[in-house]
């Protein structure tokens, strides 16, 4: 991607910032969607944001809802077609990216608590 193109979604780098555990796939009935629910590690829960963006297994998400060191996000037929997403069940293993932008936040935060 050059620095004129137009951005269009996520930005994501590839590092993983660790491995959450699915709670559950739910298919919807009616849009051929579903619903995706991945407890993640304590030390990475804080970086999670109602809306903001996240990695699962390389596949950026949107957050649609947080409780405790659960998320969920809403997976499109698409994206269940054309990832690996779609081949999850409850107790799958899976990589998780936060938010780039938080991680920087994060960091800005402490340098100035120093």
């Amino acid at each position: 991607m050059r620095a004129s193109d137009r951005l269009g979604g996520h930005i994501i780098s590839g590092h993983i910032d660790g491995v959450g555990k699915v709670v559950r796939l739910q298919r919807s009935a009616g849009d051929g969607g579903a619903l995706l629910e991945v407890e993640v590690p304590g030390d990475i829960e804080r970086f999670i944001a109602h809306k903001g963006s996240i990695a699962v297994d390389g596949v950026s998400l949107t957050v649609n809802g947080i409780s405790g060191r659960r998320f969920s996000a809403n997976l499109i037929p698409h994206t269940l077609e054309a990832t690996t997403l779609g081949a999850l069940a409850a107790g799958s293993g899976v990589n998780i990216e936060v938010d780039l932008f938080a991680r920087y936040v994060e960091r800005l935060l402490q340098s100035h608590a120093e």
